[in-house]
C-alpha cells in the first residue's frame, strides 16, 4: 500500500484533484453544527432522539416534536441531489446484491480495521461516546453500510436517506462535544473533528478501497457496474455534507485523491490499537468455528502485514496459508468460474454469518440499529 507513518498532520490539499482551491480540512457543516450545538446546550437531545425513533424509511413523514430549527433544516436536506441518477442507483443496488459477500468482508474486516490506523478517526472514535461500546458503535456503522447497500436504499421505501441524515446529526453533535474533552484535545492534531476532509478519508477507506480490492481479486465487474458503484458513494457522501466540489468525478480521480489523502496518513496509535482489539475480540461472543487467528490473518490478507504488525495481530500461519489459497478459489466458485466447492468455503460463510449476527444491533434485529445523538463523550473523558 506504500504505507507511510507521517500522520501528525493532514496532507496538503491538491486543487487539481477536483478543481477546488478550498481546503476540505477547514470545511465542516456550518448550519447543522450551529443547530446541534444549541440543542445540546439546551438539553433537548433526549427529546429529539425520542421523536426520531419513528423516522426510519425515506418516505416517513418528518416526526413531530422536533425543535423548529432542526425540523426546518431536515426539510431542506432530506432529498437526493439534483444530479442523482436513479438508474445508476438502482444498478448499484443490484451490484451490491450480486457482490454482497465480498463487500461485507471488505467493509467489515478491511475498512473496519483500517479505520483503526487512520489516526484522526481512531482518536475521535475512541474518545467519543461510541468508543466505550464498540459493539454498539460497530452495529451503527454496519447499519449505515447495510442501508446503503440495500436494494431500495434510495427509493421511498428504503432507509438510507434517513440514515445519512441521522448520521449527519451525530457528526454535528460530536463536533461540538469532542473539543470539550481534555483527553481528545491532548492527542488530537485538529481543532474540530469530522471535517469534509476527514469524511473524504473515510470514503476512500470504504468505497475506493473496496473498488481497488475487487479489481485486485479479479471480481467480474462491468464498466457500468463500476460507474454505478461510484455514483452511489458520490450521493452518499453528499448526503453526509461533503461539498460537491470535493467529490471525485471518476474512479481515476478517486484513487488519485485516496493516494494523496489516505495512504500517507495511515499509522498506529494507542487508541487505534485498543479499538482494533475490541473489534476483533467481538467474534469471541459467537462460536461458529471462526478462530481469532483466522480473523487476524484475514485482516493481514486484506490490508497488509505492516498494518497487522502495527496492531500487534498474532500470526497464525496455517490460517494464512489457507486464506491465500482458498479465498481466490472461493471467489471463483461464487462467480461460477470453477465447478467444485473449494476447501475453506464453509469457513468463509461462517465468518460472514458470525460478523452479521454480531453487528446487526447486537444480534437482536435483522434489519436495523437505531442511530441516536450522543449527549457526551467517552465516560471519564
Amino acid at each position: 500500500m506504500g504505507l507511510v507513518g507521517a500522520a501528525s498532520v493532514a496532507p496538503a490539499w491538491g486543487a487539481t484533484q477536483t478543481g477546488s482551491a478550498a481546503d476540505p480540512w477547514w470545511v465542516w457543516d456550518d448550519e447543522i453544527d450551529r443547530i446541534m450545538a444549541r440543542i445540546l446546550e439546551a438539553g433537548e437531545v433526549p427529546a429529539v432522539n425520542t421523536a426520531m425513533k419513528s423516522w426510519v424509511d425515506n418516505n416517513d413523514p418528518l416526526p413531530g416534536g422536533l425543535p423548529a430549527d432542526l425540523a426546518g433544516y431536515l426539510r431542506g436536506v432530506h432529498k437526493l441531489p439534483s444530479w442523482a441518477d436513479p438508474a445508476k442507483l438502482r444498478r448499484a443496488a443490484d451490484f451490491n446484491r450480486r457482490k454482497d459477500t465480498y463487500l461485507f468482508m471488505l467493509y467489515g474486516l478491511g475498512s473496519g480495521i483500517m479505520s483503526t490506523v487512520i489516526p484522526r478517526e481512531a482518536k475521535s472514535v475512541y474518545w467519543s461516546a461510541g468508543g466505550a461500546d464498540m459493539q454498539d458503535r460497530a452495529a451503527k456503522t454496519f447499519t449505515f453500510g447495510y442501508d446503503l447497500s440495500d436494494l431500495n436504499a434510495f427509493e421511498p421505501d428504503g432507509q438510507f436517506v434517513v440514515t445519512a441524515n441521522k448520521t449527519r446529526l451525530v457528526h454535528a453533535a460530536v463536533r461540538h462535544l469532542l473539543p470539550q474533552s481534555a483527553h481528545w484535545k491532548a492527542v488530537a492534531d485538529e481543532r474540530i473533528p469530522i471535517s469534509n476532509g476527514d469524511i473524504l478519508v473515510t470514503f476512500h477507506s470504504l468505497g475506493t478501497y473496496v473498488h481497488r480490492k475487487l479489481r485486485e481479486w479479479k471480481v467480474p465487474m462491468s464498466a457500468a457496474d463500476e460507474e454505478a458503484f461510484l455514483h452511489m458513494w458520490q450521493v452518499a457522501i453528499h448526503l453526509l455534507g461533503v461539498r460537491e466540489e470535493f467529490i471525485p468525478k471518476t474512479w481515476a480521480a478517486a484513487h488519485a485523491q485516496s493516494a494523496q489523502v489516505l495512504t500517507p496518513i495511515l499509522s498506529p496509535s494507542h487508541e487505534g490499537k485498543e479499538l482494533a482489539e475490541d473489534l476483533l475480540g467481538l467474534t469471541a461472543q459467537i462460536d461458529l468455528g471462526v478462530t481469532r487467528g483466522f480473523l487476524n490473518e484475514f485482516v493481514r490478507y486484506v490490508l497488509s502485514d505492516a498494518i497487522g504488525d502495527w496492531l500487534g495481530l498474532r500470526r497464525d500461519y496455517a490460517s494464512a496459508a489457507l486464506i491465500r489459497t482458498a479465498w481466490p478459489a472461493y471467489i471463483a466458485f461464487r462467480e461460477g468460474l470453477i465447478p467444485v466447492v473449494p476447501a475453506g468455503f464453509y469457513m468463509f460463510d461462517q465468518l460472514v454469518r458470525a460478523l452479521a449476527m454480531l453487528f446487526l444491533n447486537k444480534g437482536t434485529s435483522p434489519t436495523t440499529t437505531p442511530i441516536t445523538i450522543p449527549t457526551g463523550n467517552r465516560p471519564g473523558a
